[in-house]
């Protein structure tokens, strides 16, 4: 454990929306199931809804609102010479949070598979290398120190330089330039950022590796909550193109969401309308249903690559039509 007091550290996230804060609460709750002894922030973006506020005030120790477009601040002066920067100005107001020595900050799509306090004994910055680009960190999963100082700099950096890649990623690679030489006690271990993505490109190091990862990112387009669950059959559905390289770890996810988060928005959303993404409520609202796949759009999705691996073009589906027909 690290040598300055637990309570003056804390984990911190971020959610612009509805669907980034579900997967904040998840990320919340798993830190607290593996017994972190640090606080919980959460900053929000104006278009998370009350109800969702009202879950992570549940889970999170801290929820603070973070508007750069409303703010009088040196962000909002920034902000008018950059537009295009929008939700990266909204993730630097984490060195703000400066009544805590010590952050480790962790985007809404990543998911804890184990107690990660020893990351408090590393310094700012400290990253794991980006899959893409390893001599780029990944801004994923990071350590910093907050200071108004630093977010100065920052925000004067944003206004100077830009992004090279349109977002925080660009930006913190920037400014902390040296990161990739400068010293190795700053480089992660890839355990503590494992995106889901490498899990594909490098199957062999994943079946090596894997079972030590501490922490699992959802990189890519498709977020966890954008697939539908059925809690009976413990089964995601979706397009599993992305997914068929990560299940375990999206039913993971799903597991988590669906026992104790949506019992926790069900209550705080109370008579109002609220999709969970479980499949048994989809079920109520048939209109909103895709009907099913004709024989010749399966044909075509096999043939693009993009059978349903984890639902009726799974293993033990064809298992059992091979079975029926040489019966």
């Amino acid at each position: 454990m690290s040598s300055s007091c637990s309570s003056d550290q804390a984990f911190v996230t971020l959610a612009t929306n509805d669907n980034y804060a579900k997967g904040a609460m998840v990320l919340g709750k798993s830190l607290k199931n593996h017994k972190t002894s640090r606080k919980l922030v959460a900053l929000v973006g104006p278009h998370v809804s009350d109800p969702s506020r009202e879950v992570l005030r549940q889970i999170y120790d801290e929820v603070r609102l973070v508007d750069v477009l409303d703010s009088g601040d040196t962000a909002h002066l920034a902000m008018m010479k950059r537009p295009d920067l929008g939700v990266t100005f909204t993730k630097l107001h984490c060195w703000t949070l400066t009544h805590y020595s010590k952050c480790v900050f962790m985007d809404a799509d990543t998911l804890v598979l184990s107690n990660i306090d020893e990351l408090f004994d590393r310094e700012e910055l400290s990253a794991a290398p980006d899959p893409g680009w390893p001599d780029c960190f990944n801004s994923g999963v990071f350590v910093f120190r907050p200071s108004n100082e630093t977010y100065g700099k920052l925000l004067q950096y944003c206004t100077e330089h830009g992004s090279f890649d349109g977002g925080d990623q660009g930006v913190l690679n920037g400014f902390f330039s040296n990161w990739s030489t400068a010293d190795i006690t700053k480089h992660l271990p890839f355990i503590y950022n494992m995106s889901s993505i490498a899990i594909y490109t490098y199957l062999p190091a994943f079946k090596q590796y894997g079972a030590n990862a501490k922490v699992v990112h959802f990189l890519g387009q498709t977020k966890p909550w954008s697939y539908t669950y059925d809690p009976k059959e413990r089964r995601v559905r979706g397009d599993t193109h992305e997914a068929s390289s990560h299940p375990s770890f999206l039913l993971q996810w799903w597991a988590l969401y669906s026992s104790s988060v949506v019992p926790m928005l069900q209550a705080a959303y109370g008579d109002q309308p609220f999709l969970s993404g479980c499949e048994e409520e989809l079920s109520q609202i048939a209109h909103l249903a895709p009907p099913p796949m004709s024989s010749e759009e399966r044909k075509q999705k096999w043939e693009q690559g993009q059978a349903d691996y984890m639902g009726i073009d799974s293993f033990d589906n064809i298992q059992k039509k091979l079975d029926a027909f040489l019966k």
